[in-house]
This record gives C-alpha cells, sequence and structure tokens, in this order.
C-alpha cells in the first residue's frame, strides 16, 4: 500500500502596483501591462497525496466555489506526470474572493509546485508555465512570486527589481466586480491605445508610478470604492489604490500610527495588514515549504 504524503503549504496573495489596459486583441482579451507584487495575505493549503490505480480528487473548503481552481490544477498537473493518485485537500481561505488579489490563482500555482514534490518528481518549469497560463492569466506569476512586469494578458513576465519593504493594509470591502464587467466599464476598442508613456517601477520612486486604469469606470459604477480610496489617502496612505479590477483596494504607509488608525476606519469592510515580499523571499518559503 502506497504510503500518504503530506505538505501544509502558503498561498500568497498579490497586489497590482500599475494595471494599465491598453488595446483590445482579436482573441477577445486585452493587452496589459502591469506591476505584479507578492504580499504576506495568504491562504492555507494542506494536501495529502497518495498513490492509486485511478485518480481521485478531493476538496474541503473554507468557502464554496464553483469550478474550484485547485481540482483543476490538480488534474492538469496529474496528467502532465501521467500519474494516478488520490489527492485530498483542505483549502482555508483567508485571501477575499473576487477582490483582485489573486486567491483562486496562487491556489492553483501552489498546487501546481506542490504535487510534483509530492510524486518525487521534476516538471520543468516551462511545461507548469504552460499548465499555469490555461489555468488563468495570474496563475504564471505565483510560480515565482516578488516583483514582476506582466505583459499581455499577464502571463508575459519579467523579474524587476524588489521595492523597499512596506507596510500596507489591503481593504475588502461588501462589493463584487466581476472581470467582465470591468472591461464592459472601459469600453475599450481594438483601435484606443493609452497615451501615457510605459511605467516602469523604480526603487527609488515606484510610488509615483502607480495607477490602475480601472479605476475611474469602476468608481463610477461603484463610488464606495471611490470613498474608501479618499479616505486611506486621508488617513496617510501613499499610495493608495485598487487592485487587479477590484473590488479590493491597498494603502502603503509609512508611519505605524496612521497604519493603525486605519485598520479601524473601515468597519464594514475585511481589513488585512500585509507587508511585500520579495521573489528571494518567496522562492525560499517555498522551498522550506517542499522539503
Amino acid at each position: 500500500m502506497s504510503a500518504v504524503r503530506r505538505v501544509r503549504l502558503k498561498a500568497f496573495a498579490k497586489i497590482n502596483l500599475t494595471l494599465e489596459v491598453l488595446n483590445k486583441r482579436r482573441d477577445g482579451y486585452h493587452d496589459l501591462r502591469t506591476i505584479f507584487q507578492t504580499i504576506s495575505l495568504a491562504d492555507t493549503l494542506a494536501i495529502e497525496f497518495t498513490r492509486a490505480r485511478r485518480t481521485t480528487l478531493e476538496l474541503d473548503s473554507s468557502v464554496d466555489i464553483a469550478n474550484n481552481l485547485v481540482i483543476r490544477a490538480a488534474a492538469a498537473v496529474l496528467d502532465a506526470m501521467r500519474l494516478t493518485a488520490k489527492v485530498r485537500f483542505h483549502l482555508m481561505k483567508r485571501i477575499p474572493m473576487g477582490g483582485g488579489l489573486g486567491g483562486g490563482s496562487t491556489d492553483a500555482a501552489a498546487v501546481l509546485l506542490a504535487l510534483p514534490a509530492l510524486a518525487g518528481r521534476t516538471i520543468p518549469m516551462a511545461e507548469l508555465l504552460a499548465l499555469a497560463v490555461e489555468l488563468g492569466s495570474d496563475v504564471p506569476f505565483f510560480l515565482s512570486g516578488g516583483c514582476a512586469l506582466g505583459l499581455g494578458r499577464g502571463t508575459e513576465l519579467y523579474v524587476l527589481g524588489d521595492p523597499p519593504q512596506v507596510r500596507g493594509l489591503v481593504i475588502a470591502p461588501p462589493v463584487h466586480v466581476s472581470t467582465a464587467d470591468a472591461f464592459g466599464f472601459l469600453n475599450r476598442t481594438e483601435a484606443q491605445l493609452p497615451a501615457a508613456e510605459a511605467r516602469l517601477l523604480d526603487s527609488r520612486d515606484w510610488r509615483r508610478f502607480c495607477v490602475n486604469d480601472f479605476e475611474p469606470a469602476v468608481f463610477r459604477q461603484h463610488p464606495d470604492l471611490d470613498t474608501i480610496q479618499r479616505k486611506l489617502c486621508k488617513l496617510g496612505a501613499r499610495p493608495a489604490r485598487m487592485t487587479g479590477s477590484g473590488a479590493a483596494l491597498f494603502g502603503i504607509f509609512d508611519q505605524t500610527e496612521g497604519l493603525n488608525r486605519a485598520r479601524k476606519a473601515f468597519p464594514d469592510c475585511k481589513v488585512y495588514p500585509f507587508t511585500f515580499i520579495s521573489r528571494r523571499r518567496y522562492q525560499a518559503i517555498w522551498r522550506k515549504q517542499l522539503l
């Protein structure tokens, strides 16, 4: 009888320090230019793996999620390894769903990284990236984490230098903004291109480059999000931005006093303190998790 192998993982969230929406492509997607940054807010994923004659995948999640990416990722990576196994997942969600924080994507990436290790197999990163792209536009970033420039659908990634370590807050209001709706609010056409020049992250003055093209359109539809952003700025956040297509926002604080005030200033929202996680630290955490 095959031995059971177990692992308990942290799957970290991301924020978009910048997010520019460019032209609409012929395949229906939009070209993006974004800067991803891993943050310390994380889901917890426990996995039990047993080699078996047929594959069975079971998921116990603290939140009921239709078509969960954990199961899809597991099926994809087992198929890539040509393995059959019994795999049980216990997912404790802490990353707010539908907030633009990559919660489903980071869980999927965690499965892609963990199952080969549990099976005693090695899958080349190029193959893992191909699997990740099929699962979702944000999934490839979470295979390496840190700070990265994303182009195209966000899947064409270029490593950037890590900005200085900072502290911040994620504010998750009780508002859901679907990604499809957010693109619809923008009303981009194939002929429209941004007037602004490319914005690249500079470790000395990166904050002034933070922008999110979704904000004006999404804020018109959901004025409460504009109110949250203004309040974060008033409390000392520099910058305060929406992440992804919303609805979560983040604020970066230089002063602990301002951060502590802000933690108590949004009673109708979920509030999560965070720090940035560098690429080196992210990868060190993953090596330790998979020992």
